[in-house]
């Protein structure tokens, strides 16, 4: 029987069993974790600065040697269920070395937080980070933002945000960047991960970017691996097309060589195609 669009639960569940479509994900989380405890060990950093008042309401903060410098804000994947902050502490000495100011940010994972709550905290670390720029040595015109699978769909919903709400003036947002990002929770709700989600109907659209195009947006740099399924190619071109209904400008870039976790890598990088991408986009190249 069909469940959303041409799939049925088996198919739609495998398009996004991510662990179990690249079998080697193990190895990919291990690395990123050593990986993250050697660039701390080594350049230290400001870890575990609080943004709100809920237990994982903090973030990781590496300063390059000048200030104010550009800000990357990353965002981790793990279906908003799994990861931690620490785990990609790797990926900042890249950024670093380009004079850009790299913070890491947890938030609440389900099934503790609903997901307008994950939303939410987000949210609120990128005002923290606005409001507090000239304090963190942040440039508080140059903040961009990028994300990693759950995190792309949490990036995507702070380029959406009404922040008069969370007390700016203005969009703190420069630029978004969102790696293998989901931004349509209809087949989420409707695959095996909703029962820890436990998304509603309603839950799923308000927080699916691609029923909301924003009125004015930074650039959106959009990027996922060729090697992964049909659905993740469409959830990016799906967005696509929503940024562009409104001209705004969005770049599609598939690198095919990459599944859903080794694009990661990407970002370690400074000479990959991704890492050029994002630095143009930062105004750094």
């Amino acid at each position: 029987m069909t469940i959303y669009r041409d799939l049925d639960q088996a198919a739609l569940d495998a398009q996004y069993n991510l662990r179990e479509a690249v079998p080697s994900h193990p190895a990919y989380f291990a690395r990123w974790a050593a990986d993250s405890r050697a660039v701390r060990d080594r350049i230290g950093g400001r870890l575990d600065i609080a943004y709100g008042g809920g237990v994982r309401e903090m973030l990781d903060l590496f300063a390059a040697d000048r200030a104010p410098a550009p800000l990357l804000v990353f965002l981790h994947g793990g279906y908003w269920q799994a990861m931690d902050k620490s785990d990609f502490s790797f990926i900042a000495p890249a950024y670093l070395a380009a004079g850009i100011d790299v913070a890491v940010v947890n938030y609440t994972l389900a099934p503790a937080a609903a997901m307008d709550a994950i939303v939410g905290q987000i949210r609120r670390a990128v005002a923290f980070l606005a409001r507090d720029a000239m304090t963190l040595g942040v440039d508080r015109a140059r903040i961009f933002l990028a994300g990693h699978s759950a995190g792309g769909h949490l990036t995507a919903m702070a380029m959406l945000t009404d922040w008069p709400r969370f007390g700016l003036a203005g969009d703190p947002i420069a630029g978004g960047c969102a790696l293998s990002g989901i931004f349509d929770l209809e087949p989420i709700r409707l695959c095996y991960l909703n029962k820890v989600l436990g998304l509603t109907p309603e839950d799923a659209r308000r927080n699916s970017p691609v029923h909301f195009p924003p009125a004015r947006s930074g650039p959106l740099l959009l990027t996922l691996g060729g090697l992964e399924g049909v659905e993740f190619h469409r959830q990016s071109e799906t967005l696509a097309a929503t940024w562009r209904s409104r001209k705004l400008a969005c770049q599609v870039a598939p690198l095919a060589k990459h599944d859903h976790f080794s694009i990661v890598a990407e970002l370690e990088d400074p000479g990959s195609t991704l890492s050029r991408l994002l630095l143009r986009q930062m105004g750094m190249r």
